[in-house]
């Protein structure tokens, strides 16, 4: 049966961005004032709730000996949150899609307000409450129970079906506890301790989860709104275009960069691919690229723009949450992967273009020399660096000086930056990018370009100063972040009117009043389904900590891989990719990092590989997003496609395939955690980097087929060895010179004498588990001290000979061997100590980039010989 291809029109475009994102429902009159009233509402009590503006408030009414509390705890602010997202929940998500869109029913309004004061529940009846956490009386059953149903009809309308049906699922299992099997067998099933557990701790709906979009998220999103309200989102496509377009491919690649970009401060896959889309994949279309692998090459870059930090979605405030780690940590841990996924996709465009024989575009104008070019970058970044370095210790030097008045004095050197720039910016006129239909294309020139916007990096670069140099938490660098972007928005258009000798200031702005409150209702609609989203994942979440469920599912998920940790890990990602069909990828990343993420843990420690908790989480994130991606679900695919007229099915399958390099990089950092710079010196991270970065074009060269020239399977196969090569050169290395040697026993002090101070020992060890079962595991332990016996009392373990075995006889309080789990009675049943002189694994990349070279140097004899005969006949 021939596929049916429709050209979706802006308008349609745009109706499918609202009904994914926002819910479609057309109010009109007062009605639509009520919600725009409401959203706006909600992101100022958000700005509110993040700035230090209550804890002032707060100290003013106490000097005044007022009797007001104007400061709202986290679970005081949850409930709000809640509260706002149900209400506009059913008032912007009609009940079926054949609703009409243009009426509220009276049903959805008695759903809106019940949703309001039941997600408020926790806000009104705050002091109640705290006293009575674990006897809850009748009204909290009734409101336990009303707001758990009331809840799941929202997540049914603003995220379909299985998000729900999931959460019913462990409600369910939670119910039947004593009717379950024995291993999934349990007793808190009582209607008063589910209750409990959901609606009146924060251990359920209002769990982490939505303290997380509390707090982080919604400023996060709003930063997102507000930064496109004013202009960014044009400003990053208008750049990466006047700058990389003319290359071979090049709008292609000024695609996969303007939808990087356009995606740190989006979140939505599906709203990058709409926003970026109905510019780029025309153009791509026009230098050569077919409807499918236009669309491809834009729903890759746009779902990738979700693992760039420093946003990362809502994922990387989670995992600082879930992990117990620092943002900076975080961000650390994901970059590496990030970037070289991003520099992949450039170069699978880079690949295509070569094999179809494309070309760039045309410049607007020509380039200045080579040299002056090199002059110029060499300048520019010089000039950078002696920016950041008389910041970085101007304002320690203002901190140091003016101290509590400090944010003032910054407050006016931000300011004064501003409107500088504002006047530098104002001397070039607002470029518009072409149409991408016309028949004649030219790139708008750089210098114009780049200059135009140059004020809207401004908040982006206060927002990552307070989050990577200030080391502020999330929610107070996103609300500084935002305080500046609120500003730029009321005054950017005044300001260049006034720089440009216009008239009409008044006008310009009220332009900019009514672009922040825009922005402020965009930013509040694109938080509803997240923040559903968030509590009910937050359901599920509280489903497994009552019921113990991690230990037995570690068992069923041992029991289904064997053992075989890379079994396990293709079956949490295939769990991934199938629950992502049906959940936005936050709540999918809370469901299976809350199930599976320890479980991965347990299963690799037993035998024998000790996987950070980090880089769990991090594989469950990739494949979470990657079902943006996958058919027969990838909804950004379809939407990519509905713009190129090409077959949505085979626009994900190509995307699918551009995107595995991002669907590889968990399996690989799983294993080689150098990947996430875990205990990695800063210039080893600069050499990681470089290779990984080499190693992840080899694997795409091998994935499309062509690296210099066409490739044959063998030389296909021979890349994706030496990729591999690349990535995890231990593997190769241990069977060449291995770094540890098996020992017995009974001679470990003996052999730790002998050891190397700073290495590791591994030891296998087993004894019983938490619930009496038996258990083996491995375990590293550093060998720190000067004697065998020194070394064994800093591990924390006393051993003794039980019956020819060695067993642990103790382990010292909060020592290594007891954050490792070790503990008495325990047997050991095997020891590796480091070898000394073994070859450092390094050494495997001379062998590889030798092979590597010769493959690039034979393809590129053969592509010219091809050249050479064609030019011939």
């Amino acid at each position: 049966m021939r596929e049916q291809i429709h050209v979706m029109n802006d308008a349609e475009l745009q109706e499918l961005v609202e009904q994914t994102e926002t819910g479609g429902r057309h109010a009109h009159g007062k009605i639509k004032l009520l919600i725009s009233i409401t959203a706006i509402a909600w992101s100022l009590f958000q700005l509110y709730f993040s700035s230090p503006l209550p804890f002032i408030l707060q100290q003013f009414l106490n000097n005044l000996g007022l009797p007001l509390n104007v400061v709202f705890d986290d679970t005081k602010a949850r409930s709000i949150h809640l509260a706002f997202a149900l209400f506009l929940a059913f008032l912007s998500y009609p009940a079926f899609k054949s609703s009409n869109k243009d009426r509220i029913p009276t049903l959805d309004w008695i759903l809106a307000l019940f949703g309001a004061f039941l997600g408020g529940y926790y806000f009104i009846f705050y002091d109640g409450l705290v006293n009575r956490i674990g006897i809850p009386n009748q009204m909290d059953l009734i409101a336990g129970v009303a707001g758990i149903l009331i809840l799941l009809e929202a997540t049914r309308r603003s995220l379909g079906a299985p998000l729900a049906v999931i959460a019913l699922i462990f409600l369910a299992f939670n119910f039947m506890g004593p009717n379950l099997p024995q291993l999934l067998a349990h007793n808190a099933n009582k209607i008063t301790t589910i209750v409990n557990q959901q609606w009146i701790t924060t251990e359920g709906v209002f769990g982490i989860a939505l303290g997380v979009s509390t707090k982080f998220v919604f400023l996060f999103v709003l930063f997102g709104a507000l930064l496109d309200k004013a202009g960014a989102g044009n400003y990053f496509i208008k750049t990466a275009f006047s700058l990389l377009g003319h290359l071979r491919g090049g709008p292609a690649k000024a695609a996969v960069i303007a939808s990087g970009l356009t995606g740190l401060i989006s979140g939505s896959s599906i709203a990058n691919v709409v926003t970026t889309g109905t510019f780029t994949i025309p153009m791509m279309k026009k230098v050569g690229f077919s409807s499918e692998k236009s669309g491809a090459v834009e729903v890759a870059s746009s779902v990738n723009g979700q693992i760039m930090p420093p946003v990362m979605g809502a994922a990387a405030f989670l995992m600082v949450e879930y992990v117990g780690i620092s943002y900076f940590e975080v961000v650390k841990h994901a970059i590496i992967p990030a970037l070289i996924s991003y520099i992949a996709l450039v170069y699978i465009v880079h690949l295509e273009a070569m094999k179809a024989g494309m070309h760039g575009l045309q410049r607007a104008k020509q380039p200045p020399a080579v040299l002056i070019r090199l002059r110029n970058a060499a300048l520019i970044v010089f000039s950078f660096c002696l920016l950041a370095l008389t910041v970085y210790f101007g304002l320690g030097w203002i901190k140091t000086l003016a101290g509590d008045a400090s944010v003032y004095v910054i407050s006016v050197l931000i300011a004064t930056a501003y409107i500088a720039i504002a006047y530098w910016c104002a001397k070039f006129p607002e470029l518009e990018l072409e149409d991408a239909n016309a028949p004649i294309v030219h790139l708008p020139p750089v210098k114009e370009t780049v200059n135009s916007g140059l004020h809207f990096l401004l908040p982006v670069i206060v927002l990552i100063w307070c989050l990577m140099i200030e080391r502020l938490s999330p929610g107070t660098s996103a609300f500084w972040g935002t305080a500046v972007l609120i500003v730029i928005l009321l005054t950017q258009k005044a300001l260049f009117a006034y720089f440009r000798g216009e008239t009409k200031l008044t006008q310009q702005w009220k332009a900019g009043v009514k672009d922040l409150f825009d922005g402020l209702e965009i930013g509040a609609k694109n938080m509803i389904s997240i923040g559903i989203a968030t509590a009910t994942a937050g359901i599920i979440v509280g489903v497994v900590a009552l019921t113990n469920v991690g230990a037995p599912l570690a068992s069923i998920v041992e029991m289904i891989s064997g053992g075989n940790i890379l079994l396990m890990l293709i079956f949490v990602g295939v769990l991934s990719l199938i629950l992502g069909m049906g959940l936005p990828t936050t709540a999918n990343y809370i469901v299976v990092s809350s199930l599976l993420a320890t479980v991965i843990v347990q299963v690799g420690q037993q035998n024998g590989l000790i996987v950070p908790l980090i880089a769990v989480h991090l594989f469950v994130f990739y494949f979470g997003i990657m079902a943006d991606v996958t058919p027969p679900v990838g909804l950004a695919s379809f939407a990519a496609a509905a713009i190129s007229g090409g077959k949505p099915i085979k626009t994900s399958v190509i995307a699918f395939f551009y995107s595995l390099r991002t669907a590889i990089l968990p399996f690989l950092f799983i294993f080689n955690t150098d990947l996430l710079l875990i205990d990695v010196s800063w210039l080893e991270g600069i050499g990681v980097f470089i290779i990984a970065t080499l190693a992840i074009l080899v694997f795409t060269a091998a994935t499309q087929k062509f690296f210099f020239d066409n490739c044959s399977w063998l030389e296909v196969m021979l890349m994706i060895v030496l990729a591999f090569a690349l990535f995890r050169p231990g593997y190769f290395m241990e069977k060449i010179s291995p770094s540890y040697v098996e020992v017995e026993p009974y001679n470990i002090v003996t052999e730790l004498d002998r050891a190397f101070d700073g290495n590791d020992m591994k030891m296998k060890v087993s004894g019983l588990s938490d619930i009496g079962d038996p258990v083996t595991f491995y375990v590293h332990l550093p060998i720190k001290g000067e004697t065998g016996k020194a070394r064994l009392e800093h591990m924390g373990l006393t051993i003794i000979e039980s019956d020819g075995k060695m067993m642990i006889d103790d382990v010292a309080f909060d020592s290594p061997g007891a954050e490792m789990g070790l503990d008495w009675d325990q047997t050991i049943l095997s020891v590796e100590m480091p070898v000394d002189g073994s070859l450092a694994k390094q050494w495997l990349y001379i062998p590889t980039l030798l092979l590597l070279w010769l493959m690039a140097f034979l393809q590129i004899r053969r592509r010219k010989a091809k050249l050479v005969k064609l030019a011939m006949d």
